[in-house]
């Protein structure tokens, strides 16, 4: 199989996280579900009987875990046009592979069937999807992972209320108060036995683990095996699979000293907490009655409908913006609307005008056509409610049912009647894709495309920008395979003064270059274009249209690779596949309503905005707000060689993989998962690629001089290493205003009661830091000091945490917790003796991370969130 190519998409994520979900909560249980199955799954309807008798066991299992509060209402499974026809099989409405909530795709890597939720935002906040592999779904995967069903309702945890797991592959063991190493888990009441199992062939050893001589914890193949036979209830987040667990932990028995995922990133509340705490949770109560079976719809993707319709009135000719739009259209024509599309075109000013009935995207004589019917002249009022109705009838033509069919409407003015048919627009099932051009377009129109789940775009009048042709790009299909996607390598403009020529590379990697096509446009005079390929051979016959202004050479096969104040943030994710690359340079290019461009380069260094080290998610705040109104975001990824890689690390917020089962007081292994060194990297060749992230809009930003509104980010990589009678600190500096420039000073406190270091830090042991002088943001800091008498003689750990403090004398949010250990540890008297999750007393000072880690992140390519800012007099916080 060929690698796939890199995915860079960009999603405005606006309060509630990037999440495209149409899940609705109605009388307790949970409608629009959808679970749709990647296009590279072959055919197999086992796999949908297999969902089904999931979600319906699952649907049970979720409402008893809840006390009777939730469970699966319908459900819609989309089925990929590649498989064959079935009559039960309908056609979708608004239901799409960009609002699924569970993907059925091949899994990350051969042999990779772990479940896993795409979660990248902060505790509480919902997660993207859900990832389960055909050989899951299909139960082949049972023994390492447990019953689907149950598993399911674990990563719907996930998904839609926020938390995060009870369990930590990256420190599967921690030293407790009791002066024992335990496994990480929730609750301590669930029983099992920490050994080294080894099997070779139908031949397997046990063993008692021993301890690393450098972390003072279990050896790194030391594994915990849980009792087959259990009675404690808790919980779900930890091992689901075990037939006694039926809950979440709650406030009474949340395991706190573990260094969890949960614990880390929710600041130490059980997961029944943090659920408790959901809208979901607020807005209902428990029933009496047992729920009724989940509903389920099949639809099956089909042919894309397409129509667009372009504003021709008066103020289109203003600006170079008539020309512009055609130079879009043309490109979406020729490049970006996929082959077996039906597309047609409507005109409208004061009135509508049908200008083509929907054709079926053949070859190129059908999209020659297409650009022949358009607009030539702008005059008139506007009336986008006309356009629209007149978009249907042409819809309607051929398909009388106009559910799933798509409207791009490209508008440059404000019309007052467009509110008129938003009920209409509601009703119709058909999907609005706003393209904003210029500072006036309506807001009902952005309300349109909001209801319907389209796509919203702004493209100012710079045309350097390239703000409309991006735009235009961006509209591809999101339910075809991945391989067979348009993806944009690169988008520049320049304005040509004294300089007398744009020059530029674009590379070619190999897992692009099939039908490569560049495009040239221009404004005033036509230029003179040269193009080489990577042997220097020049390439000619490119297509002049010089009444568009524009030029444009396919080059068929494949082409030769050439080796306000509410801060926002901005996430741009690269994958190759569903594999994260790293080491990239990523940065995103946000353009306001008068044409000025901001350049924020975005880090996945796990500090600030981005919430993990090395995930393929790369982000950063987004401050620099110069006016009202929209803003447009793009994205561009560049890696050289030797310097981006794939990293091939299991993914995060997966399913716990079960190693085997005690029973009888003898291990009972499971199949063993693929052996892939976490750490490993493999180097790939050179690449670019340019998405982009849509429109979104600020409001209230003041032109008079404000105060100082931004505190500095909070530290979330806070470790710390014994050495000797010193401790040694290392974090990533934040900066004045989140992670830009320089923070005035840090506060360092501990203490011997990690709640006390959480809820009361201002009355903490206070350490000196005079010598400690703040680098620039995004910096590496290095702090070491003694710890001195703690109060408590009984004391086993001691909790450390940092808040920075910035020239304003603004406050950050406190950072993670790190913790080390005081204890000083008894001889093992038999390390093969078997006995229950056995605790070995270990000697000199241990670390562990247990902070509060925000988190927050995104797909290969760019999000933007906006991060409400709680105020708060003493402690401000710049979380979600």
């Amino acid at each position: 199989m060929g690698l796939l190519s890199f995915i860079f998409l960009l999603v405005i994520c606006l309060l509630q996280g990037s999440n495209t979900s149409l899940v609705q909560l109605n009388d307790n249980g949970y409608e629009g579900i959808i679970f749709a199955i990647d296009p590279r799954v072959p055919e197999d309807e086992k796999i949908i009987e297999q969902i089904k008798d999931m979600v319906t066991t699952a649907s049970i299992y979720l409402f008893e875990a809840t006390e009777k509060r939730f469970f699966f209402k319908n459900v819609s499974i989309l089925i990929p046009n590649n498989w064959k026809e079935n009559p039960l099989y309908k056609r979708p409405k608004h239901e799409s592979y960009k609002h699924a909530d569970v993907l059925v795709a091949p899994p990350t890597l051969p042999g990779r069937d772990e479940p896993y939720t795409r979660q990248f935002t902060a505790c509480e906040e919902k997660g993207e999807y859900i990832h389960f592999t055909p050989d899951f779904v299909l139960g082949k995967k049972e023994k390492e992972y447990g019953p689907s069903d149950r598993l399911f309702v674990h990563e719907w945890a996930h998904l839609r209320w926020g938390v995060f797991d009870e369990y930590n592959e990256d420190a599967p063991f921690y030293s407790a108060k009791s002066k024992k190493i335990e496994a990480t888990r929730c609750s301590t009441g669930i029983t099992g036995l920490n050994r080294v199992h080894k099997c070779q062939g139908n031949s397997c050893t046990t063993r008692g683990c021993r301890i690393d001589s450098k972390t003072k914890l279990y050896e790194k193949d030391c594994q915990f095996f849980p009792d087959k036979d259990q009675t404690e209830k808790a919980s779900i987040m930890f091992m689901q699979g075990i037939n006694s667990v039926v809950e979440f932990c709650n406030k009474e028995n949340h395991n706190r000293e573990a260094p969890s995922i949960q614990n880390k990133l929710c600041s130490f509340r059980s997961t029944w907490e943090v659920i408790s705490n959901s809208e979901d949770f607020k807005i209902t109560t428990s029933l009496v009655a047992p729920p009724p079976p989940p509903v389920f719809s099949l639809l099956k993707i089909r042919e894309r409908i397409v129509c667009l319709v372009l504003d021709k009135s008066g103020s289109m000719s203003g600006f170079n913006r008539l020309n512009r739009m055609n130079q879009a259209a043309k490109h979406f024509l020729l490049q970006t609307i996929e082959n077996g599309s039906w597309v047609g075109m409507v005109h409208f000013d004061s009135t509508a005008y049908i200008k083509s009935s929907l054709i079926q995207i053949i070859s190129s004589k059908e999209r020659n056509n297409l650009l022949e019917s358009l607009p030539t002249t702008a005059n008139g009022g506007t009336s986008i409610c006309a356009g629209i109705k007149s978009a249907f009838q042409v819809i309607g033509e051929i398909y009388p049912q106009i559910d799933g069919s798509e409207i791009v409407l490209l508008t440059d003015g404000e019309d007052n009647t467009a509110k008129n048919c938003i009920g209409e627009v509601k009703q119709s099932g058909a999907i609005i894709h706003l393209i904003a051009l210029g500072p006036s377009a309506d807001q009902a129109v952005i309300e349109m495309s909001a209801i319907t789940g389209g796509n919203h775009f702004f493209a100012s009048d710079e045309a350097q920008n390239n703000g409309l042709i991006d735009a235009f790009g961006a509209l591809a299909s999101g339910n075809t395979d991945l391989s067979q996607q348009p993806l944009q390598l690169e988008s520049k403009g320049l304005i040509l003064n004294s300089n007398t020529w744009m020059n530029g590379t674009v590379i070619m990697d190999s897992t692009v270059g099939k039908n490569t096509f560049f495009l040239i446009t221009w404004t005033i005079q036509e230029p003179i274009i040269s193009l080489w390929d990577p042997n220097g051979i020049p390439m000619r016959n490119f297509t002049v249209d010089t009444v568009s202004k524009m030029a444009y050479l396919r080059i068929p096969g494949n082409a030769k690779t050439h080796s306000f104040p509410s801060p926002m943030i901005v996430y741009a994710e690269v994958l190759q596949g569903y594999v994260p690359i790293i080491g990239a340079n990523v940065t995103a290019f946000i353009e306001s309503n008068n044409g000025k461009t901001e350049v924020l380069e975005l880090l996945d260094n796990g500090a600030g905005a981005d919430s993990f080290k090395n995930d393929g998610v790369y982000s950063r705040y987004f401050i620099a707000y110069s006016e009202n109104g929209r803003y447009n975001l793009k994205v561009r990824a560049q890696g050289g060689v030797n310097v981006a890689a794939r990293y091939l690390r299991h993914p995060l917020n997966r399913a716990s993989y079960i190693p085997g089962w005690v029973v009888d007081g003898k291990i009972e292994g499971n199949p063993p998962r693929a052996e892939l060194d976490e750490d490993t990297q493999t180097p790939l060749e050179s690449f670019t690629r340019t998405a982009s992230g849509g429109a979104f809009v600020i409001s209230n930003v003041s032109t008079l001089p404000l105060p100082d509104l931004y505190p500095p980010s909070q530290i979330t990589d806070l470790e710390a290493t014994p050495d000797g009678d010193e401790i040694n600190l290392t974090w990533t500096a934040p900066g004045d205003n989140f992670d830009v420039g320089k923070v005035q000073q840090y506060i360092i406190r501990i203490s011997d009661n990690i709640l006390d270091l959480r809820d009361n830090f201002d009355n903490a042991l206070q350490v000196n830091t005079t010598d400690l002088l703040p680098n620039e943001a995004n910096s590496k800091e290095t702090f070491a000091f003694k710890p001195g008498n703690i109060s408590e003689e009984n004391a086993t750990h001691i909790f450390i945490a940092i808040q920075s403090v910035d020239k304003s004398n603004l406050t950050s949010k406190l950072s993670n917790i790190a913790q080390v250990a005081l204890f000083i540890p008894q001889a093992e008297s038999d390390p093969d003796e078997s006995h229950p999750n056995s605790g070995i007393n270990i000697s000199s000072l241990v670390l562990l991370v247990v902070g509060s880690v925000v988190i927050i992140s995104i797909i290969l390519g760019a999000i933007i969130c906006i991060v409400n800012k709680k105020k708060n007099s003493r402690r401000p916080r710049t979380g979600f």
